[in-house]
């Protein structure tokens, strides 16, 4: 079997593929095509950082705005060993997309910096991200280019960006950063915001396939914000968590797992490991009877070399890019529906938009407002894929690139070529 060449590396040529399978559907000019095929700016930040040892590193840091088609750009901030420009720009587009697909007002962008965080002390990753919001200053604001946690970052590291640009600027802007800290301008619910919104999105597409959510069986791979929050929102949906995993091991419980008991575990523990399930490795998850399968861990966790294995009916796809494109075709070609990506973990950048809209107007929702805005935004958007699917009689992601393509090519064209 094929293995791919490094599994944690999104692949450009993946994702420009699945564009251009939908060219002939959206009706895209080439000119539309071709702002859509190269971002609008990259930069490479070379990033040195005083060490607790006395020593100083230069980290090498990257932040891509693909499109402001359709507004200002946003995107997270990963902090991850290995970070390329490559997969940087990938994912800037890969937002574009997502943003489209969601009709939320911005463009995608993507940054961060290729280091492993849990090697730095606290102080070691404060004054990095210091460097590299101070090495952005004049590129990134809250009508500019709008940065959100990802991999390896979160809340705090948000309040040092927000921080670090106010200080800089003479006044506090809260809309540089979302998923900040409530107590300083964060939106509620935006933690839980990814995985509800991936539980959202298989409630609307599941019915329209004839299965119901309720008493679904769902595996969940990966237990970080996602995949934690997703099985918590499946349960409380009424659906069956059979199997849950992190890098420590796998649980797994043909009559469902307790969720919540799992959560207190893992917050007491900081592990799965020693909860009182069936174990199992975290790729033996793959094979499992059960209606959903939720990977939720990093890019390319199926692939050619495994992706035979599935056994479930509908595929969440909670990582970004988390179906290389040979395992797309493959799943594809069994009849297993995928709920891609720019769908499945749209949540998180959906309520960043509130949280951006909340911080312009100085006016606060409730969390069961936004849980509801949620709610309804997620199934509105999938309802709309899932109609040019039937209408096209395509499958859900080439759907869903059609609609953000046509959405972008009409902002392009409407814009027009400057100067």
């Amino acid at each position: 079997m094929e293995a791919p060449p490094d599994p944690q590396r999104i692949s450009g040529k993946d994702f420009l593929a699945f564009v251009e399978r939908t060219l002939e559907f959206s009706g895209a000019d080439p000119v539309s095509a071709a702002y859509f095929r190269f971002p609008k700016r990259s930069v490479i930040l070379s990033l040195p950082v005083d060490l607790d040892s006395g020593a100083v590193q230069v980290f090498r840091g990257f932040r891509t705005v693909h499109s402001i088609a359709r507004g200002p750009a946003k995107g997270g901030v990963r902090y991850k060993p290995g970070l390329s420009l490559e997969e940087v720009e990938t994912l800037a587009a890969l937002m574009t997309v997502k943003c489209a697909v969601m009709d939320l007002p911005f463009g995608g962008a993507k940054g961060g910096v290729d280091v492993d965080p849990k090697q730095l002390s606290r102080g070691e990753l404060e004054r990095l991200t210091r460097r590299y919001t101070s090495e952005l200053l004049d590129l990134i604001g809250p009508d500019k280019d709008v940065l959100a946690p990802d991999l390896g970052t979160d809340e705090q590291v948000m309040a040092w960006i927000l921080d670090t640009y106010s200080e800089n600027r003479g006044t506090t802007n809260a809309g540089v950063v979302t998923g900040k800290p409530v107590a300083l301008g964060g939106s509620l619910g935006r933690k839980q915001a990814s995985g509800r919104g991936a539980a959202y999105a298989a409630a609307r597409v599941l019915p329209a396939y004839g299965q119901d959510l309720a008493g679904a069986r769902v595996a969940v791979m990966g237990f970080g914000n996602l995949g934690r929050h997703a099985a918590l929102a499946f349960h409380e949906l009424g659906a069956k968590v059979v199997a849950l995993s992190d890098s420590s091991t796998g649980l797994h419980a043909a009559s469902g797992l307790d969720v919540p008991a799992v959560l207190a575990h893992k917050q007491k523990t900081g592990a799965l490991q020693g909860f009182p399930a069936e174990h199992l490795p975290q790729e033996a998850l793959l094979g499992l009877e059960a209606e959903v399968l939720l990977p939720a861990v990093d890019s390319k966790m199926l692939h050619a070399g495994n992706a035979d294995q599935v056994r479930a009916r509908f595929v969440l796809e909670g990582a970004n890019a988390a179906l290389s494109r040979e395992a797309d075709d493959l799943l594809k070609e069994r009849g297993v529906v995928v709920i891609p990506d720019v769908l499945a973990n749209a949540g998180g950048v959906t309520v960043s938009y509130f949280e951006w809209v909340q911080d312009a107007s100085n006016f606060f929702w409730t969390e069961a407002e936004i849980r509801g805005a949620l709610e309804a935004h997620m199934k509105r958007a999938v309802g709309s894929v899932l109609g040019e699917a039937y209408r096209l009689g395509v499958d859900l992601r080439t759907a869903a690139y059609v609609i953000a393509m046509q959405r972008i090519n009409q902002a392009t064209h409407l814009r027009g070529v400057y100067p």
